[in-house]
């Protein structure tokens, strides 16, 4: 929600060729309470001034000279373009409401003032105009925040991966189908993915165990398991594992580590 103080501090321009109007519309904006007023009885110098200033609130004549109302909204539209164009037109002609508001005008009050409608149509129409904007920044505030996190998270699995380079051999992922989705190192050699021969050289009972476990969706800690080289040694490989699961508790696979231990338990 808005302050008061908020509303209250928005910046305003008034333009309009007649003096009159402009001194009447300061002095009714002044008597409300809002302190951060502009005036121009120029329509050419409207598009550099909220360029330069980006006005919460443009109160608008769209009947002046060289250069009405209309022409004015085509010239700050090229300035808020697919953002919200803040101009509340003024205007004695009833004909030119719907124009304007097709134009890109959020709003108008009618020549002769109201005064009590002109200040509740500009109070309304701040408040939106702030609201819209305090959520424009939220957005981007929020789109920072997904980058900074985003930015963390890669950063973070970086290491993550050179840690697992340094400590094991090889990582891996696989899906709930046993498929390897991700890896480094030489998975596919080790687990003798490919190779035809390769089923028969694994230890059947150690394999077995290791299978069952998987099956059962346990994690594994440093389990040891064995194969038969082609020049008749034995390879010991040390495998680490757990289970993988989404948001809502559902298997999605395994991750894990291993190394070649054959050098270490062979000198045990």
């Amino acid at each position: 929600m808005l302050q008061a103080t908020e509303i209250l501090n928005a910046s305003i321009l008034i333009v309009d060729d007649q003096e009159a109007n402009v001194m009447l519309l300061e002095q009714v904006l002044r008597n409300a309470g809002y302190t951060r007023i502009t005036s121009t009885m120029d329509p050419q110098a409207v598009r550099a001034l909220h360029q330069e200033h980006r006005y919460d609130l443009i109160l608008l004549d769209l009947q002046m000279p060289e250069m009405d109302g209309f022409e004015v909204m085509e010239g700050l539209r090229d300035i808020e373009a697919g953002s919200y164009l803040p101009v509340l037109v003024i205007t004695a002609q009833p004909g030119h409401k719907l124009r304007a508001l097709q134009a890109g005008a959020k709003d108008f009050v009618s020549k002769p003032f109201d005064l009590v409608e002109v200040k509740t149509r500009i109070h309304n129409m701040l408040e939106v105009r702030l609201l819209y904007r305090k959520l424009a920044e939220y957005n981007k505030s929020l789109e920072q925040m997904v980058e900074e996190r985003t930015a963390e998270l890669r950063e973070s699995e970086a290491r993550f991966q050179r840690f697992t380079e340094l400590s094991s051999d090889w990582y891996w992922e696989q899906d709930a189908q046993g498929n390897l989705t991700r890896f480094s190192g030489p998975v596919a050699e080790m687990l003798g993915i490919g190779s035809e021969e390769e089923p028969q050289r694994w230890n059947a009972t150690e394999r077995a165990l290791l299978d069952a476990k998987i099956a059962a969706r346990e994690p594994f800690l440093d389990f040891i398991y064995s194969r038969a080289n082609l020049d008749g040694s034995t390879q010991y490989l040390q495998v680490s594992g757990e289970p993988m699961f989404d948001n809502g508790s559902r298997f999605i696979g395994y991750r894990g580590i291993g190394l070649d231990v054959t050098e270490r338990l062979r000198a045990v």
